[in-house]
C-alpha cells in the first residue's frame, strides 16, 4: 500500500510548473547502451568460460557435471564440506533433476540431517538454517561476468538457507547462465510485465561472504558462508 502518492506527485509536477502526466509513459531513448552489448556475442560455452574464470577470483569452487552424475557429485561435495545438517529449499527442481532420492532417502538413511524449508513452521526454519553446516539451493539466474547466483525467495524458499549456514552450495543449471546483471534485470522486468508475481526479496550472491573494508585486507566469512561452491549442471 502506497500512501499519499497522488498528492506527492501532484506537488512535484506543480513545482516543475506543469500538470501531472497520468496517461503517457515517457520514452527513454539512450544514444549509447553498452550494458546491452557486453558479452552478448558469447556462446553458452564461452559464457561458461567467463563464469569459470570469475569463480576463481571470488574464491568459489566450481564443479561441472551432467544430469546423470549430479546426485553422486552433490553427495561427494557435501561430504567434502563436512556433511550435515543440511538446510534446503522446498523446491520441485530437486525432483526434476533427480535428487529426490538423495535428499529424502539416501541422506536420512545415512543419518545426514536434512531440513526442508516449511513456511508453516515459521522461525524454526531460520533456527535450522543457522545451525546448518550446508545451505543448498538452486540458482534462478546466473551472471557469468561476476560469478553471481540470483535467488528468488518465496514462502517455500527462505533466504536464510543461502545466508546463515557455514557453507553454501548452489546448483546452477547451465541454461540459467546469462552475460551479466543487465540480462537479469531484463528477465525480472519481463516477468513483471507478463503479470507474474515476483518475489519481494531477490538475492544476488557472489561467492562466500567477504570484506576488505579494513586496510584492504580480505577477510572471508565475515557475515555469511565461509565457503561456497557452484555445481553447474549441463541441461542444454
Amino acid at each position: 500500500m502506497i500512501h499519499h502518492r497522488d498528492s506527492f506527485l501532484n506537488h512535484v509536477a506543480k513545482q516543475l510548473g506543469r500538470s501531472r502526466n497520468t496517461s503517457v509513459k515517457p520514452e527513454r531513448n539512450w544514444q549509447f547502451r553498452p550494458q546491452d552489448k557486453t558479452l552478448t556475442d558469447k556462446t553458452p560455452d564461452e559464457l561458461m568460460a567467463v563464469f569459470r574464470d570469475q569463480c576463481q577470483l571470488i574464491h568459489t569452487e566450481l564443479i561441472e557435471t551432467t544430469g546423470d552424475k549430479l546426485a553422486d557429485v552433490l553427495e561427494a561435495t557435501v561430504n567434502l564440506y563436512g556433511g550435515g545438517p543440511i538446510s534446503i529449499w522446498k523446491d520441485p527442481r530437486f525432483e526434476q533433476f533427480g535428487l529426490g532420492g538423495l535428499v529424502k532417502e539416501t541422506w536420512p538413511l545415512r543419518n545426514v540431517e536434512v531440513n526442508e524449508w516449511d513456511s508453516a513452521r515459521g522461525k524454526a526454519n531460520v533456527a535450522e538454517a543457522e545451525r546448518a553446516n550446508i545451505g543448498l539451493t538452486f540458482s534462478d539466474i546466473t551472471l557469468a561476468e561476476s560469478g553471481t547466483v540470483v535467488l528468488f525467495s518465496s514462502a517455500d524458499k527462505g533466504r536464510s538457507v543461502s545466508l546463515l549456514p557455514r557453507n553454501y552450495i548452489a546448483l546452477v543449471p547451465k541454461s540459467t547462465i546469462v552475460p551479466r546483471m543487465t540480462q537479469a534485470a531484463q528477465e525480472i522486468s519481463r516477468r513483471v510485465q507478463a503479470g507474474e508475481t515476483i518475489s519481494s526479496c531477490i538475492n544476488f550472491i557472489t561467492g562466500p561472504s567477504n570484506s576488505a573494508d579494513i586496510e584492504m585486507n580480505l577477510v572471508v566469512g565475515v557475515h555469511g558462508p565461509v565457503k561456497a561452491a557452484y555445481i553447474v549442471i549441463e541441461d542444454r
